[in-house]
């Protein structure tokens, strides 16, 4: 199924934890077809490299798997970790801000990865929060 025109529902709820039901609520596909439609806005923002997802959509068990919090925007199919061949998370993140793109939230991950979400509910506004995580805690962006 298609979320937008790059995005499918498969590739937003793949998970190795195969032996667990990934399989999003009615109200989690369409947070994921929100989150399809900011997909999009960065993949036009890092001139249309393939944006390669790490982890979409996480029920309870897949999210406890990976050993993620509860309150875990991928819970709610709000999230994405995402890759894009050729940049570095910081460069994501950048390109990101760069092009104005209406996040809640996005955070360089371990300078591995580059997760970005949509607000929690569809009527409320991004906040826009770019922030750093690695071995030395969270802070904002800089």
């Amino acid at each position: 199924m298609n979320l937008s025109e790059h995005f499918t529902l498969e590739e937003l709820t793949y998970t190795s934890h195969r032996q667990f039901d990934n399989t999003p609520k009615a109200n989690e596909i369409a947070n994921l077809m929100r989150l399809a439609a900011l997909l999009e806005q960065v993949k036009t923002a890092v001139g249309n490299k393939p944006v390669m997802i790490n982890s979409g959509f996480r029920s309870k068990q897949v999210n406890d798997a990976v050993g993620s919090k509860d309150t875990s925007q991928h819970r709610l199919g709000c999230a994405a970790d995402i890759k894009i061949p050729g940049m570095t998370p910081k460069q994501v993140v950048q390109a990101c801000i760069d092009a104005d793109i209406p996040y809640d939230q996005i955070i360089q991950e371990f300078d591995s990865w580059t997760h970005i979400s949509v607000p929690d509910m569809p009527a409320r506004p991004p906040r826009k929060q770019a922030l750093i995580i690695d071995k030395q805690g969270t802070r904002p962006y800089a």
